[in-house]
C-alpha cells in the first residue's frame, strides 16, 4: 500500500474532523445541551489524533537509515499511545462541564435543527469510521486503525446522547442532560485506556497473533523439504512490518547452496501468507537438533 495515498486519507480525516466539530458545535450552540457540549469536545480530540497519526505515518514511511536500521513502523505506535493520553484528558473535560450543568442547572432548548446537526455529524462519522478501521487494517497501519476506532467511539456516545434527548425532551428530566454527558465521558475514558494499553502492547515487541504463528509454522513445515526441523521461532510486530526469526536444522553434509535455497523457498511462501513479513533464518547442522519446535515435512 502507497505510503502516499495512506497519508492522503490520514490529511483527510482531519478534514472530515473539522466539518465534524463545525456540526457538533452549532447543535451545541443551537441547543445549549451540556451533553451535546461533550460531545463536541470529543470531536476535538479527533482532530487533534488524526494530525498526529498523520505525523506518526509520514514519519514511519522514511526508509531505513544508518540509525533505524528496522525502519520507522514505530512511530506510529507512539502516535497512538498520544492519541489514547489527549482521549483520557477530553473526557476529564467532559466530567468538569457535566458537574457545571448539574450544579448551574439551566435548561437546554433542544431544537429539531441542533439535534438534526448533531445526526448528520454522527453518520458523517460512522461512515469514515468504517473505511478508516478497513483500510488502516489493509495497510497495516495502526495509527489509521486507532483513528478509527476513536472515531466509531466518538459515534456510539453520539447515539447514546441522542437518545438522551428524546429522553429529557419525554419526561422533562433536564438533570438526565448532565448525567449523559458524565456517561459519555466514562465511554470516552475506556476507549482511551484501551487504546493506550493496545499501542504500549506495540512499543513492547508484542508477538504475532497465534493465527499467524500458525500459518508462519505450516509454510516452515511445508516449504521446508531437505531440511530436518526448525526451533525458536520468534515474531514481534512493529507497525506494517512483522519480524520473524527461526534455527533451520539441516543435515550436515548439505552444501551452503541447498541450505539457502530451502531459505528463499520458505522466505518467499511466508512472505504471501504475511504481508511486510521480515524474516531472519540461522541455519544449523543436525548436531545442534532440539527434537522439538517445527517438523518439516
Amino acid at each position: 500500500m502507497a505510503d502516499g495515498f495512506r497519508l492522503r486519507i490520514a490529511f483527510f480525516s482531519i478534514v472530515i474532523g473539522i466539518i465534524v466539530l463545525g456540526l457538533k458545535f452549532g447543535a451545541y450552540w443551537l441547543t445549549g445541551s451540556v451533553a451535546l457540549y461533550s460531545d463536541a469536545l470529543e470531536t476535538i480530540v479527533n482532530i487533534a489524533s488524526s494530525v498526529a497519526a498523520l505525523a506518526a505515518i509520514w514519519f514511519a514511511s522514511k526508509p531505513a537509515d544508518s540509525n533505524h536500521p528496522y525502519g520507522h513502523d514505530k512511530a506510529e505506535y507512539f502516535a497512538a499511545v498520544l492519541v489514547g493520553v489527549m482521549i483520557v484528558l477530553a473526557a476529564l473535560s467532559i466530567f468538569r462541564a457535566a458537574w457545571l450543568g448539574f450544579v448551574q442547572g439551566e435548561s437546554p432548548d433542544f431544537s429539531l435543527p441542533g439535534i438534526g446537526m448533531n445526526v448528520l455529524a454522527a453518520a458523517i462519522n460512522g461512515l469514515w469510521a468504517a473505511y478508516l478501521v478497513r483500510f488502516g487494517r489493509k495497510a497495516r497501519s495502526p495509527a489509521l486503525v486507532a483513528d478509527g476506532k476513536h472515531l466509531f467511539t466518538d459515534v456510539i456516545s453520539s447515539l447514546g446522547v441522542l437518545v438522551g434527548v428524546v429522553l429529557v425532551l419525554l419526561t422533562g428530566w433536564n438533570v438526565l442532560d448532565s448525567v449523559l454527558a458524565v456517561l459519555v465521558g466514562l465511554t470516552v475514558l475506556w476507549s482511551g485506556w484501551g487504546l493506550v494499553k493496545e499501542s504500549v502492547g506495540g512499543l513492547m515487541d508484542e508477538a504475532a497473533s497465534a493465527d499467524v504463528l500458525d500459518k508462519i509454522r505450516a509454510q516452515i513445515s511445508e516449504q521446508g523439504e531437505g531440511a530436518l526441523e526448525a526451533h525458536d521461532l520468534r515474531t514481534r510486530i512493529a507497525g506494517r512490518t512483522t519480524f520473524i526469526d527461526f534455527h533451520l536444522v539441516v543435515p550436515g553434509t548439505m552444501t551452503v547452496e541447498s541450505a539457502h535455497s530451502i531459505c528463499d523457498r520458505i522466505e518467499e511462501a511466508i512472505s504471501e501468507d504475511v504481508p511486510g513479513a521480515r524474516i531472519t533464518i540461522h541455519v544449523e547442522p543436525e548436531h545442534k537438533a532440539k527434537h522439538s519446535g517445527i517438523v518439516v515435512l
